[in-house]
């Protein structure tokens, strides 16, 4: 693995307005960054990155399948009681699932630690499926890349795949739905539908704020034609605390992603994977924050159970430096995980995002930042592999 500097293409920023990646500055700094890129091998790629993806998705798996037939956990993870059935429904019926996505640390050295899960609203897709792509395809056609260079990076085609395979037993037309005022989360969804587009799913597009709900409990678009299926990039605990919460059991809504995405976008699942595969290469120890700090090494991270993009995180090194960021994510319970840096590539610190589409590894993305916290202004560089 190497961190490459790199000459951009002419006019990418015109491109990414023409293609519709209207957040790649983000207040006035660089979202999108092709100065440098990462370089693996193909063993990195195969070996470290997609065959543990791989492992760990269905080691997740196997835990929702604990936690529902099991109300400690559901407990232990903070999860409402009035939607314990909800969630535990949603496993038992196989209601499907489309993406999601596991944050690494990984230097080429040694097994990838596994931070967390982002399993029901993960966003850097569109960087990650389409615009890295066109940056490899671009560079190698004007000769700034090593010939023969690739990229692990199937994404797109396996989330049209899933659309083909979702559209003809949805119940209706598929809504996207995303807070109004995200350009990130919007740019997410539109990219989605239009992935669902190529797969021949009928879609429509709505705004959270839009939603409304009918006298008999259904949920409703502004026409007050009623939402049978709907992708909702909004988190699960922010829906069972809204005022509309008690409607979703029975409201007769196809979600993606499912309700029981909850388990696994809720960071006390990293406590438990360790309970359950304690040592395991890619996991890193971790307890719930009433655990004696004793059971962790030197060093640790604090983390809530409900928080994104390194919100209300505090990471305590071996030495005892001490960082902290702030966040609105305060009053959730924590868990520490054991400190397990993210490598230094002179001042830059890369997380490695590893997408999962419907239970099949399918590519990565990597976001870097100048802090050992990947935080929300942190940047996005594309990758290739060369075999």
């Amino acid at each position: 693995m190497q961190r490459i500097s790199a000459t951009e293409r002419p006019g990418w920023r015109e491109l990414a307005a023409e293609l519709g990646f209207h957040f790649h500055t983000i207040d006035g700094a660089p979202y999108w960054d092709e100065s440098a890129y990462y370089r693996f091998t193909l063993t990195e790629i195969e070996r470290d990155l997609e065959a543990p993806t791989e492992e760990l998705h269905q080691l997740c798996l196997d835990l929702v399948d604990r936690a529902v037939r099991d109300e400690a956990l559901l407990r232990r993870l903070s999860i409402p009681e009035p939607y314990w059935d909800y969630i535990r429904r949603s496993w038992l019926d196989g209601q499907p699932h489309i993406y999601g996505r596991m944050d690494f640390a990984y230097d080429g050295r040694g097994p990838a630690k596994l931070y967390e899960l982002n399993y029901d609203t993960p966003t850097s897709l569109y960087e990650s499926a389409f615009f890295q792509w066109v940056w490899l395809e671009q560079c190698l056609q004007q000769g700034l890349l090593p010939a023969g260079a690739d990229q692990f990076n199937s994404i797109q085609d396996a989330l049209i795949a899933v659309f083909e395979h979702l559209g003809p037993r949805l119940p209706g037309p598929l809504y996207f739905a995303a807070v109004r005022d995200s350009l990130e989360d919007r740019g997410t969804i539109l990219y989605l539908r239009d992935c669902a587009a190529q797969a021949g799913v009928p879609t429509a597009l709505i705004a959270m704020e839009e939603i409304g709900a009918s006298v008999d409990g259904r949920f409703t678009d502004p026409e007050h034609t009623v939402i049978r299926a709907l992708f909702k990039l909004y988190p699960w605990e922010f829906m069972f605390g809204e005022e509309y919460g008690p409607l979703l059991p029975r409201a007769d809504t196809v979600f993606f992603e499912p309700p029981w995405k909850a388990i696994l976008s809720n960071k006390g699942v990293l406590p438990l994977l360790w309970e359950l595969h304690e040592g395991h290469p890619n996991l890193l120890p971790a307890y719930f924050d009433d655990t004696p700090a004793a059971e962790l090494p030197p060093g640790w991270v604090r983390k809530p159970l409900f928080s994104r993009e390194g919100a209300n995180v505090t990471l305590r090194t071996p030495d005892g430096t001490l960082l902290a960021e702030p966040g609105p994510y305060g009053d959730s319970p924590y868990i520490r995980q054991a400190f397990h840096p993210l490598p230094d590539f002179a001042g830059n610190y890369p997380l490695i995002g590893s997408w999962v589409v419907a239970d099949r590894a399918c590519g990565i993305g990597v976001r870097e930042d100048d802090s050992l916290i990947t935080k929300d202004s942190a940047r996005f560089l594309p990758h290739i592999f060369v075999d």
